[in-house]
Parts: structure tokens; sequence; C-alpha cells
């Protein structure tokens, strides 16, 4: 896997007007070859899939980041990672003035008609690392599912010098449990015979308790103290949906098209002899900290 930009890529990239930024970020990463790609570019191959298959964030979470972040209708937030703008899509509906950035040209032609016909959100086609900053322009920097793809040496950095005095850093994230016996030992042996360095713990599993996120706020010394919020919930999936939902993760993508293709066919298969469908417990995990002075 080709390997992310380095610093000095990324500053460079900071100072040259966007359509440049976008033309040489993907220079750097060739993402015309799936082997090569940085995963956080896999998802603008399969934007569609992704949109259909993804799930979006429980309300809850964001009645408790607009209480928090004390923001009102019209306050300027920036989303780091929009995707195909589920998040954002509730943002503008709670009348927040948005700027979503997304590497993923796909990504973004997804999340405007998403959003469509709104005229609360500008999308940029970037990675924050490369993002021209705006000094203090928003009231909340918000990641959803994207804070763990964010070179670490520059991501609280970036955040904290964006963000307004009293602004608020926002990260969340869903982490998906293991699906319930006797279907979890029944994909353990397709794993083991396909792929079975896909056996392990997601990277999602970076947004629990136990993650390093609540660490990382505070080694930045750039944010108050972390509040964090859980919400759990469940998923209903059949072959076909559960199928889909892991051909949008990056970790699948960068398999072999044909090797993917089997190991998805076999688990599809162990769905459907094991009753054909099935509820996942899933946690939804939030962040929450105050820029310092």
């Amino acid at each position: 896997m080709t390997p992310a930009l380095n610093e000095g890529q990324m500053r460079a990239l900071s100072v040259k007007p966007i359509a440049e930024v976008n033309r040489l970020q993907f220079k750097f990463v060739e993402v015309d070859q799936a082997p090569a790609m940085e995963q956080r570019f896999t998802f603008n191959t399969v934007a569609e899939l992704y949109d259909q298959a993804r799930a979006g964030y429980p309300q809850a979470l964001y009645d408790d980041l607009m209480e928090f972040a004390n923001l009102s209708p019209g306050d300027a937030i920036l989303e780091v990672g929009c995707g195909t703008g589920k998040a954002t899509e509730e943002f503008a509906r709670r009348g927040l003035m948005v700027v979503a950035l997304d590497p993923g040209p796909e990504m973004i032609a997804t999340a405007r008609r998403r959003v469509a016909p709104s005229n609360r959100v500008r999308f940029v086609q970037t990675t924050f690392e490369a993002w021209p900053i705006e000094p203090g322009a928003f009231r909340l920097v918000a990641a959803a599912q994207s804070w763990h793809w964010i070179a670490p040496e520059i991501r609280f950095n970036k955040a904290f010098e964006t963000l307004a005095p009293k602004g608020a850093l926002a990260v969340f994230g869903t982490s998906p449990e293991p699906v319930p016996q006797p279907l979890r030992g029944a994909l353990e042996k397709v794993y083991s015979l396909h792929a079975p360095e896909l056996g392990g713990p997601p990277p999602e599993h970076a947004y629990l308790p136990g993650g390093p996120f609540p660490g990382d706020f505070d080694r930045s010394g750039l944010f108050g103290p972390v509040t964090h919020r859980s919400y759990p919930w469940s998923r209903s999936f059949s072959a076909q949906s559960y199928v889909e939902y892991l051909g949008t993760v990056s970790r699948y993508q960068l398999l072999e098209e044909k090797r993917r293709d089997r190991l998805l066919a076999a688990i599809a298969g162990e769905i459907e002899a094991n009753g054909g469908a099935f509820d996942a417990p899933v946690e939804t995990h939030l962040y929450l900290a105050v820029r310092k002075a």
C-alpha cells in the first residue's frame, strides 16, 4: 500500500489552490490501482453503494452535540470527511452552515444529491491535511467515522487552529460488535479459509472507549476535558445487505477482486444457511471537547 502523504507533502499542498490540491494529492496516491490505494481513498470507488449500505447516526447524538457545543441555527461548522453526507444532511437540517471536506469526487457528488436543495452546505474536495486553513472560522469541527484516517500529527493542531474561541471538536463513529452465534462461528471458518488477515478487530474499534481517541485529546494539550457519550443500537441485515455493507469497507476493497468475490459469496452462503438474516449490535461513540483559549 502506498504510504500516506508525509508532513512535507501535506504542508506543500496546504498553500496551493484547491484545484491543484485535488490533482496533486491523487498523484501522490495512485488511486487507479486498488492494491496501492491509501485506504481512505477506496470509498470513492463505491460511493453509491456506500450511501445505500451504511447507516446514519442516532438523533440523540446530534441533540447532545448541539447542546454541548452551544450551537444555534446559522453557526458555522467544519465537517472533516463528509463521505456521502449522512451527517452533513443532519447538520444542515438543524440550520447549521457547513463546510464539508472530502477527498473523493464521487462521495461529494453523492452528498450533494443528498442535501439538495440546501444552501447551507459548501463542499470542498480535499483532505483535511491539505485543506487551506480558515483560522478561527468555526464553532465546531466534526468528524463522523473519519478521524482515524487523518494524520495524527496534523489532526488536533489543525482542528484547534480552525476553531473559534470556546469552539468544540466532535469525533464520533460507529463500532460494530461481533455477529451473534452460531453465525459468528460459521463466519470465522469462512475468514480462516478465504481471508485470515481480516479476522482481527476492525479499524472502527478506535472509537471504543478503550481506543486511542480520549488519550489523544489529552496528549494534544489543546482541548479541555473530553466528554464521552455512547449510543447502543442494533441493525438488521439480510445476506445481501450484509455483503453490500462489507463491500464498502476499505479492508475488503483492498482485496484482489476475485478473492473478495469468493469471500463475500461464502459469507452470504453462511448467512442463508443460518436463517437468512440477523440483528447486529452496534455502538456509536461520541467524544467532545472545547478548545482551550
